[in-house]
C-alpha cells in the first residue's frame, strides 16, 4: 500500500486532555496512539489482540515521536497506520495523527513484539499477519523521520545507583494502581510519558530557560521523543523518575529521563527528549540569550544518555 496506510482512529481533543500550555498533553498523544495501535492490529488480522482473553498481543518495545503542530481543545483529529518493516517476531509500525486540514500533528514510529498476552513470550508472526502487513506497507515521510534523536539499539546503563552518582533529580515518585494497567496487568504504555510530563515542573523548578530574558510568558513544549520500555511495572509496583539535562543550543534542549524501580534500582524504561521554551502569547520558540544559554548548559550532566 502506498501513501499513509489505513485510518485507525478518529476523534478530537478534550479540554481535560490539555495542560498548562493550552495544548494536548504528551501523555494523551501517546494514549491516542495506543488506540490507533489497537485499530492497526485489527487491520493486521488481530482484532482481539488487546482483549482480556487474547492468545497473542502486541507489546510496545519503543516509540519515536515527532510533535509537529499543536492541538488545542476541540480540535478534530484522525490517525492512519501502516507497517514500515516486519521481522521474525517484531515490527516497526507508523501512526500519523493529523488535523482536519491534513497537517501533521504528530507521528509515532512504534516498535512492537508479537507475544503471548499473559507471559509476554515473543514468538513468530503468523503467515496471515505477514500477508496483511505486505498490503499495509508504508514509507516514513520526512516529517516523521528522526531529526535530533538517533534510533540505534541501546544498552541502557540506567539504575538508581547511577542516578545518585550522577546527581539526577527525582522528578516523579509514585505507584502503579490497578486502573493504570492494561488487560494483561502491565502498566499502560502511555503512563510512562504521563509520568515524565508530570515531572517536568520539578525538572525546571518553575524557571524554564529563557524566562528571565524578557517580559514574555514562557512555557515549554517537546518536539521529539524516544521512549524505550525495558520492563513492565504491574499493580502495586512503585516507580521513580530521575531526570537530567544533556545540553543543548540556543533553541533546543536535550533531556534524559530514567523511570526506575525504587525497590530494586533497575530501570522500567528510559526516554530522550528534545524540548524548547516558547512564548505563550505568540506560540513561537524562544531563542536563549548567551547568558541564559550558558546558565542552562552549566547544569548539563556530561555523557548522560539513555
Amino acid at each position: 500500500m502506498s501513501g499513509e496506510g489505513v485510518e485507525v482512529w478518529r476523534g478530537s481533543v478534550a479540554s481535560w486532555e490539555c495542560d498548562a500550555m493550552g495544548h494536548l498533553n504528551v501523555g494523551f498523544y501517546v494514549a491516542k496512539s495506543m488506540e490507533g495501535l489497537i485499530g492497526l492490529a485489527a487491520e493486521l488480522g488481530m482484532p482481539q489482540a488487546f482483549a482480556p482473553d487474547a492468545p497473542a498481543t502486541l507489546i510496545v518495545r519503543e516509540q519515536h515521536i515527532r510533535f509537529v503542530r499543536e492541538a488545542h481543545p476541540g480540535a478534530p483529529l484522525h490517525m492512519t497506520g501502516g507497517v514500515v518493516e516486519m521481522g521474525e517476531d517484531e515490527a516497526r509500525l507508523l501512526l500519523l495523527l493529523r488535523h482536519r486540514t491534513g497537517e501533521l500533528a504528530a507521528s509515532f514510529q512504534t516498535v512492537v513484539a508479537h507475544a503471548t498476552a499473559g507471559e509476554g513470550r515473543v514468538f513468530p508472526w503468523p503467515e496471515r499477519v505477514r500477508r496483511r502487513a505486505e498490503a499495509l506497507t508504508v514509507e516514513v515521510p520526512a516529517q516523521a523521520a528522526p531529526k535530533s534523536i538517533g534510533l540505534d539499539p541501546i544498552e541502557s546503563q540506567a539504575s538508581l545507583e547511577r542516578a545518585e552518582a550522577l546527581g539526577l533529580k527525582r522528578t516523579a515518585l509514585g505507584a502503579v494502581r490497578a486502573a493504570d494497567c492494561d488487560a494483561f496487568g502491565r502498566m499502560r504504555t502511555e503512563l510512562m510519558m504521563a509520568r515524565i510530563s508530570d515531572g517536568i515542573p520539578h525538572f525546571f523548578d518553575g524557571q524554564r530557560p529563557g524566562a528571565a530574558d524578557g517580559g514574555a510568558r514562557v512555557g515549554g513544549a517537546a518536539l521529539e521523543y524516544r521512549l524505550v520500555h525495558l520492563d513492565w511495572p504491574r499493580a502495586g509496583d512503585r516507580v521513580e523518575l530521575r531526570s537530567g539535562p544533556a545540553g543543548g543550543d540556543a533553541r533546543f534542549r536535550r533531556l534524559i529521563h530514567w523511570l526506575l524501580d525504587p525497590a530494586t534500582g533497575q530501570p522500567w524504561g528510559v526516554a530522550e527528549a528534545i524540548a524548547v521554551s516558547f512564548d505563550l502569547e505568540t506560540r513561537k520558540i524562544i531563542t536563549l540569550s548567551d547568558e541564559a544559554l550558558a546558565q542552562a548548559n552549566a547544569g548539563a550532566v556530561p555523557g548522560l544518555t539513555l
